[in-house]
């Protein structure tokens, strides 16, 4: 009933479901564009991708920080003010810590044709895009199966990167006989894996909305 009362409002209230929309189709992009690095060879081709990276970065937060405005602004909001604020950090987030995973192997000049780096590219990609199809659906709530599906993909993704941070890691101090190798190898393991756990909350608010709302 409370969401059928909230429609009402829809016009007043779009902004916020344009702004998330425009959030989530940049995180996919820069799901894309991590997964095409980590396969780039080339250390100036990487740096290319980097930048294009950095500009959509860039972009998210200039609109996280409208999304936050916009809640200082505007009684009338589509969902909790809680859930819009928790949303919009957990996926901007995402950016940023796609955006540190990007520059620290080009910054550390690590070769990134590893199946660690490259599974975990793999697996953000896919959660980049069911977080899209999560949020895309939120602006009419007529699909909340799929929006359901996607969280519990976004979920399994998340345990699957923490398989992967472990395997690597246990790999990494098997193999790497340079220590400076395992401590920035490492610590772009972590970063990448914090992408996953931003993920798995920006599903998890997703959920809340759906329970107080669908």
């Amino acid at each position: 009933m409370a969401f059928n009362i909230l429609k009402f409002f829809q016009p007043k209230d779009r902004v916020f479901y344009n702004l998330f929309e425009k959030v989530v189709q940049n995180n996919t992009l820069l799901g894309k564009k991590l997964k095409e690095l980590v396969f780039t060879a080339d250390f100036n081709d990487r740096q290319n991708i980097i930048v294009q990276i950095e500009g959509l970065e860039h972009d998210n937060d200039e609109i996280t920080h409208q999304i936050f405005t916009e809640l200082g602004k505007n009684f009338i909001t589509p969902f909790d003010r809680e859930d819009i604020h928790y949303l919009a950090s957990a996926l901007d987030d995402i950016a940023d810590y796609i955006q540190s995973s990007a520059k620290k192997i080009n910054f550390y000049k690590v070769n990134p044709d590893d199946q660690g780096f490259q599974k975990f590219a793999e697996i953000i990609e896919q959660g980049t895009e069911l977080l899209h199809t999560a949020v895309m659906e939120l602006r009419n709530m007529k699909n909340v199966g799929s929006i359901t599906n996607a969280i519990v993909k976004i979920n399994s993704l998340e345990n699957q990167g923490d398989d992967i941070y472990d395997m690597s890691i246990e790999r990494l101090f098997a193999t790497e006989p340079d220590a400076k190798e395992v401590i920035k190898k490492r610590e772009i393991f972590q970063v990448m894996e914090l992408v996953t756990d931003k993920m798995e909350d920006a599903a998890n608010v997703i959920e809340s909305i759906l329970v107080k709302y669908a």
